[in-house]
């Protein structure tokens, strides 16, 4: 049943990305870099791939389908306990060191505010759900490039669109739909990224804030009056 307009509650929402936003690193590339180095995949193979995905993003011509079908392969390989023994390792070795500080300062100012807080990536949810958690954020307020699992086990490819461009909008519709039926609704939002494939996202808030950007960001903020902050450590 949908909450009925007197029920509906309106609240503010920060959208915080992930990669070079919350974090100093690409937690995606990491992920590929970290079981090259562990010996978990073909290290010549696995990583001239990895970099030219990499690249791809950088440049802003990525398959966001290719690459996490390509990630999602390895997830396939391995059961589900091991994967999050493996996963686990990762983010207290690489991942933990490169958490932002001004990212964990501003992004509990809005908690504390009351405001809702989602993480909303392009990167899978295997590595993000688990990363939020580091940031207080639980899988309800997660957004990423869902995986399919079937029989305990990743089958190498995805639920639905990438979370990635225009997909953040798509996926960030359907949960503000979701919030709309249990009887919130956000009369102001935020949204902070570092990348110009953001732009979609950044366009869509309120207000747009800008984190240490890449050069085709920065100019657009520039030209549009959009906060740039340095986060970077």
């Amino acid at each position: 049943m949908q909450a009925t307009q007197a029920q509906i509650s309106p609240k503010e929402l920060a959208l915080f990305d992930l990669d070079h936003t919350l974090l100093d690193v690409d937690s995606d590339y990491l992920w590929g870099e970290y079981i090259v180095k562990h010996e978990l995949v073909d290290e010549a193979q696995y990583r001239t791939a990895n970099q030219k995905f990499y690249q791809d993003y950088i440049e802003g011509t990525l398959d966001a389908t290719e690459y996490n079908e390509f990630v999602a392969q390895f997830l396939s390989s391995l059961p589900m306990d091991r994967l999050h023994e493996l996963r686990e390792d990762y983010i207290k070795s690489e991942i933990e060191p490169h958490i932002r500080p001004k990212a964990m300062e501003v992004l509990c100012q809005h908690v504390e505010k009351g405001h809702e807080v989602v993480i909303i990536s392009a990167t899978n949810d295997f590595v993000v759900s688990a990363i939020a958690k580091r940031f207080g954020i639980e899988g309800a307020n997660v957004l990423s490039t869902p995986l399919e699992i079937k029989n305990e086990r990743y089958t190498g490819k995805l639920t639905d669109k990438p979370n990635f461009k225009e997909g953040k909008i798509y996926h960030l519709n359907k949960w503000l739909d979701k919030q709309q039926s249990a009887g919130t609704t956000f009369d102001k939002t935020y949204a902070y990224s570092d990348s110009k494939n953001d732009i979609p996202l950044l366009e869509w808030a309120d207000v747009a804030i800008c984190i240490s950007p890449d050069e085709a960001l920065h100019a657009h903020a520039l030209a549009h009056r959009w906060a740039v902050e340095d986060w970077s450590i």
